[in-house]
């Protein structure tokens, strides 16, 4: 699919959360993580972005720390295929679902605690992963940095991604006047979950540009024009007018 994308012209191509394992049942996913020296998704993704002179976001995989802790992180390789930038999730999906499903990623994860943003000498890409786009002043500090690009990876669930998934990316990519490239994760897996899939690319006003009709594997590819980002910016200033305001009192 990668190589699909470069002979289509792309230049920057997206992978979603958890590219090479996804897996919730317990000691699945442990057995094939590695550090960074000795991932396989890693490099192998590094000697795709080399062979096809492309930008890879690998949108995240499990990588194991120098402590031994799995952390969930992103990584943007460059057209040489070195890694440029790497960032941890931040936020954990810990939750109960309605319909009696239970996540608690902080047990399998060690949360970042740094915003990344990746300069490279085409564009200035903002790093999320999946449940950070519910907090905004992630995106708003990346926007203020400069980001043109912000990707959101993602394995959303069927229940909240029908509910929430478009109306999320959009509200980022106004709120910043910033591109979201969303690639997903979809369909069902081996242990059992279903995830939403439906990858979008939104450009800075809000406009679905791009969009996977489904669930199903597929390539998803538009143009983007970086020049939007400074004319959203300028027609709705508000990184520019935003004020901070006292916490109201009880």
């Amino acid at each position: 699919m990668v190589r699909t994308a470069a002979l289509a012209g792309a230049q920057l191509v997206c992978t979603p959360e958890m590219t090479s394992v996804l897996d919730r049942r317990p000691g699945r996913l442990e057995q094939y993580v590695g550090n960074e020296e000795t991932d396989a998704a890693l490099k192998a993704f590094q000697e795709m972005a080399k062979a096809h002179d492309i930008i890879i976001e690998l949108g995240s995989i499990a990588i194991r720390t120098q402590s031994g802790a799995l952390v969930n992180r992103s990584y943007l390789i460059n057209a040489q295929g070195v890694v440029v930038a790497s960032y941890d999730k931040i936020h954990m999906f810990d939750a109960d679902l309605s319909n009696g499903e239970s996540y608690r990623e902080s047990k399998r994860f060690e949360a970042g605690a740094q915003a990344v943003l990746a300069e490279l000498p085409q564009v200035r890409i903002g790093l999320t992963i999946c449940y950070d786009v519910r907090f905004p002043k992630l995106y708003w500090h990346l926007a203020q940095s400069g980001a043109q690009i912000i990707t959101v990876p993602a394995a959303f669930t069927v229940a909240t991604g029908q509910a929430h998934w478009e109306v999320l990316l959009r509200a980022r990519a106004i709120e910043t006047g910033s591109f979201v490239v969303a690639a997903a994760q979809g369909g069902v897996h081996e242990d059992g979950s279903h995830t939403y899939g439906h990858s979008l690319i939104i450009d800075p006003w809000g406009k679905i540009i791009a969009k996977a009709e489904n669930d199903e594997p597929q390539v998803v590819l538009a143009d983007i024009d970086l020049a939007e980002v400074d004319a959203a910016r300028t027609r709705i200033p508000n990184l520019k007018n935003e004020k901070i305001f006292i916490p109201v009192r009880p």
